[in-house]
């Protein structure tokens, strides 16, 4: 089969060649890829910077954010059948004890693997394999958006967290705020609208931009940071209680810990590569997170809960705003020209490479 692989280490060594087909067990489903989504995840691969083959194999095959259809469904199989459209879940879990009791999005032990990015193959291949209870059924009316579930879920798994973290005292969230506004901040966005939430998104992009008039779609509320700065934005904006960071920006997640309430909680989604350094107020930040009962949590990947959470906001959203979330993806590659989005890492919000119709 045809797959876009990498040799993991190697910069710009991302190249389309055959693979040998997978084998499907008798306890797993067949799937054919019709869409994959692109991330700085995958570019980050593709320079050379990280990610792992399966062991034993010299080549990866990328891509974690992923959209099929199942084709055969092995005889002690169960719950799918040929013609369903599935999503895969991304991580595989260890024998550590939080992946033993189902948290795999919590592995302490570090021995996981994670499909397309660490130990195993990923989704930007004609076929893959897998067992049911790694995969959600994507009705068809979610068909156009269901790819951007996998980034869904890591956004549902912050909120999640966050509210769960809450349960520290009687609380109720009405003001939210999200930095930054690619996919994953966008999506943040939406699920605070869909909660019902006052939301407000701070981003670079100008107040004319796509990304812009898809938040104000939603009803959030967008300011841009180009011509001020955050904490002149914070003047603008009420007491947050509820804050997502996606701009992988350390700076900026620095920042976001001074825009909180007292009470508040912020989550921190974007890995910024560890070497930013910075002067920051770090008496004053201390202060306020004390006094003001503050929380910052870090986040990443998501448990199966989180992708059926993902699925009950799509409805909610389409119901709400529909069309909205399917105006992420500006660009739909064929997936032979995954190049001309690894060259230059176009100017759009979601990239996809079109596998198959």
């Amino acid at each position: 089969m045809k797959a876009i692989v990498v040799r993991p280490g190697v910069r710009d060594s991302i190249h389309m060649r055959d693979m040998p087909d997978p084998k499907l067990r008798p306890d797993q489903v067949a799937v054919r890829m019709i869409r994959a989504g692109l991330c700085g995840t995958d570019a980050e691969i593709g320079e050379g910077l990280y990610g792992a083959p399966p062991e034993g194999d010299e080549y990866l095959i990328l891509g974690h954010e992923n959209f099929g259809i199942v084709e055969e469904v092995g005889k002690h199989a169960r719950g799918f059948k040929a013609g369903d459209l599935v999503v895969a879940t991304v991580r595989r879990p260890c024998r550590c004890h939080t992946c033993r009791g189902g948290e795999i999005d919590m592995c302490c032990g570090g021995a996981y693997q994670e499909r397309g990015i660490l130990g195993s193959h990923g989704f930007m291949a004609e076929y893959y394999v897998e067992s049911p209870q790694w995969l959600n059924r994507i009705p068809p009316a979610l068909a156009r958006i269901g790819v951007l579930l996998e980034p869904m879920s890591v956004v549902e798994k912050g909120i999640d967290h966050a509210f769960l973290l809450q349960r520290r005292f009687k609380w109720k969230a009405k003001t939210g705020l999200v930095l930054g506004a690619g996919p994953v901040g966008i999506l943040g966005a939406a699920v605070m609208r869909a909660r019902g939430l006052d939301t407000h998104v701070i981003s670079l992009e100008s107040d004319a931009d796509r990304r812009a008039r898809i938040l104000k779609r939603l009803g959030a509320t967008y300011h841009s940071a180009a011509v001020e700065t955050l904490l002149d934005v914070k003047k603008k904006m009420p007491p947050i209680d509820v804050a997502i960071e996606a701009t992988a920006s350390a700076t900026a997640s620095v920042d976001a810990v001074q825009l909180l309430a007292s009470n508040g909680v912020l989550c921190l989604l974007s890995l910024t590569g560890g070497t930013a350094t910075a002067h920051v107020p770090i008496g004053k930040i201390q202060q306020q997170i004390v006094l003001g009962n503050q929380i910052i949590f870090g986040s990443v990947n998501a448990n199966a809960r989180h992708f059926a959470m993902g699925l009950k906001d799509f409805r909610t959203i389409e119901r709400k705003w529909p069309g909205v979330l399917e105006q992420l993806i500006t660009t739909r590659l064929p997936w032979d020209r995954f190049k001309d989005w690894f060259g230059t890492r176009d100017g759009g919000i979601k990239t996809t490479l079109e596998m198959t119709s």
